[in-house]
């Protein structure tokens, strides 16, 4: 049995085991079509969440995100990347926003070309998708920097990414210009947008303690910050497993149906923002892919464990680190392993195989999300 085929049947083992105890019709459900309503003018468009999945208007999704990072291509190429996203079974287009290329001097913004966010947002509400926005500011994704402009460092009395005023203000006016700046643009999914959530931070539990006293309230302060901006869209932290409410933590990682402890509240949703498609390629280093067997287990093993909602593929296409944006050692071709390679060509058979997969779990998204789990033990292997 090829690997392929062997990835699909352990899938398939996994669905039914999921599916046999959920309940076609559970109670009171009512799985609509978002669009009718908006069609009518009867609905309202929002974007709410509990403990299975994020709802909108109402309705519980199953969905599959992939990351492109619009600084990392061209304009030209982004209908194209999206067209391929979409027709890979994809429902969200996930990306960072790059502060330090967006405001390379203190003051003095930059949007156009390859930094034309509006633009790139815009392409994939045309073609039907939806976008989870990180907006950081700090984002690490082997940036230089890890996102943040080299201008900060001249700043009296800084100290990056914890409990220290002149960094939160910094912090908040960029965070406060980019959530405006969708407003503006009416792309926020209770005005008619894409944007369906949001991210603040970026795995800052992992640097957390270094911070000492100093970590914590800048954790607690950035998640108000954000919430206060009133997006209309709920705000996610990935790995901060105390992210405050009511900020849904989440996972990152290779295995995150094995590693995720979960939700850190009842009404949250399970949501891994990063299943690691390859990774990433260092000078100096021989590449190291990921099988498409491997990623659609990690996929099906966190549905079936952890009832697992929305997953995004950090990278579905990685792109190019032009210029010298890449972190130290990364080179200029990034995750080109992803199931869109760095020119965004279909890697085969990633590609395909992720779609089966995604069509796979869509044909059972109502009983996933609304029937009741259950565990069968089928004995110890040995």
């Amino acid at each position: 049995m090829s690997m392929a085929a062997a990835a699909a049947a352990i899938t398939a083992v996994l669905l039914a085991a999921l599916m046999a105890r959920a309940s076609a019709a559970a109670a009171g459900r009512v799985w609509a079509d978002e669009e009718k309503g908006a069609h009518n003018g009867t609905a309202r468009r929002q974007v709410t969440y509990d403990g299975r999945s994020l709802m909108l208007d109402g309705a519980r999704r199953m969905l599959f995100s992939g990351d492109i990072h619009y600084p990392r291509s061209t304009p030209e190429m982004w209908p194209r990347l999206i067209e391929s996203a979409r027709e890979g079974g994809l429902d969200v287009i996930q990306t960072y926003v790059f502060w330090n290329v967006h405001e390379p001097i203190q003051g003095q913004y930059n949007f156009e070309g390859r930094y034309d966010l509006v633009k790139f947002i815009r392409e994939i509400h045309a073609q039907g998708l939806y976008v989870s926005l990180r907006v950081g500011p700090f984002i690490e994704a082997e940036w230089k920097y890890g996102g943040l402009p080299f201008w900060l460092r001249g700043v009296p009395n800084i100290t990056f990414r914890c409990d220290n005023e002149p960094y939160k203000v910094h912090m908040q006016k960029f965070v406060a210009k980019i959530v405006n700046m969708m407003k503006d643009e009416k792309l926020y999914y209770p005005q008619g947008g894409p944007i369906i959530i949001s991210q603040i931070e970026n795995e800052y539990k992992l640097i957390e303690g270094a911070f000492h006293s100093r970590g914590p309230p800048y954790v607690r302060w950035a998640a108000v910050m954000a919430v206060n901006l009133q997006t209309g869209v709920p705000w996610m932290m990935c790995k901060q497993d105390d992210a405050p409410d009511p900020i849904i933590n989440t996972c990152n990682g290779l295995i995150c149906g094995e590693t995720f402890i979960g939700p850190n509240k009842p009404n949250k949703p399970a949501l891994w923002t990063e299943n690691w498609t390859s990774r990433y390629p260092l000078y100096g280093h021989d590449p190291r892919y990921r099988s498409p067997a491997d990623i659609a287990f990690a996929v099906a093993l966190f549905i079936a464990r952890k009832k697992g909602s929305f997953v995004s593929y950090y990278m579905y296409h990685g792109g190019t680190n032009f210029g010298r944006f890449a972190s130290s050692y990364v080179t200029t071709s990034y995750y080109d392993g992803a199931p869109l390679d760095e020119y965004g060509l279909i890697w085969q058979s990633t590609w395909s195989h992720l779609r089966e997969l995604h069509a796979a779990v869509k044909q059972s998204e109502e009983p996933l999300l609304s029937g009741s789990y259950s565990t069968y033990s089928f004995g110890t292997c040995f």
